[in-house]
């Protein structure tokens, strides 16, 4: 993470899986939920939808192009779509935190209830290269197709799923939340001070010019696509 990016949030330039569809027939990536972080996508290029639950409105699927932007808060599952060569900047509050820890897959309850085999599908990318998350986006999509089954079907059943994914996410980080404060803290803590510094003593000097970018040490097998994260920063 960096936290040097303008009010301590995450920056990562997201290609949408392309390279087969998910056993739905959709370019897609993974489904996830974050517990404490807010994500906002900006299109870039390309086409496609950010598909989004929660427990106050259910599914809905919301369109991609360049140019629009869409935000959405902590405990909403989502899932990225690309219908044609979907590019989004995407900004990622707590200073990314959630490709630190704040976010889990899903791969449904029988998964769920196998600490192991989620540990081993999580894992994919690491062992398998793009055919690793290709199939750990499969597993997942699969899982997303069920739940969808539900929506359409039997929508009281679709929201305890629901429920019951959001709220195991939010236990299994309890043990964290020190760490993720810390982070906080450490990102758009710091900068809601200095705001406020400045704000009190007009003409405090600025912080040096800043330039981020992406580079190959920076590219990952993420939960949605291909992530080039902003993490290598120079003065400007």
């Amino acid at each position: 993470m960096n936290n040097d990016i303008l009010s301590g949030i995450g920056l990562t330039r997201l290609t949408v899986y392309h390279q087969r569809p998910a056993p739905d027939g959709i370019l897609s990536g993974c489904a996830h939920v974050h517990a404490c972080t807010d994500e906002g996508y900006f299109a870039i290029s390309g086409s496609g939808a950010i598909e989004l639950n929660d427990l106050a409105q259910g599914f809905r699927s919301v369109p991609l192009h360049p140019g629009d932007y869409v935000q959405f808060p902590p405990e909403t599952l989502h899932r990225s779509v690309s219908h044609g060569d979907l590019v989004v900047l995407v900004l990622m509050g707590n200073a990314g935190l959630a490709e630190h820890g704040d976010a889990r897959m899903y791969f449904g309850v029988e998964v769920d209830a196998d600490p192991a085999e989620y540990a081993r599908l999580a894992a994919l990318p690491r062992t398998g290269g793009l055919d690793g998350a290709l199939e750990r986006r499969d597993a997942s999509v699969r899982a997303y197709m069920r739940l969808m089954d539900l929506w359409r079907s039997d929508r009281p059943a679709y929201f305890t799923e629901l429920g019951r994914f959001i709220e195991l996410h939010k236990t299994a980080l309890q043990p964290r939340r020190a760490e993720f404060e810390s982070i906080v803290e450490a990102g758009p803590g710091r900068w809601l001070a200095a705001g406020r510094q400045r704000a009190r003593n007009l003409g405090t000097p600025a912080s040096p010019p800043l330039r981020a970018t992406p580079d190959d040490a920076t590219r990952a097998l993420g939960m949605c696509g291909m992530l080039e994260q902003f993490l290598t920063t120079t003065r400007a």
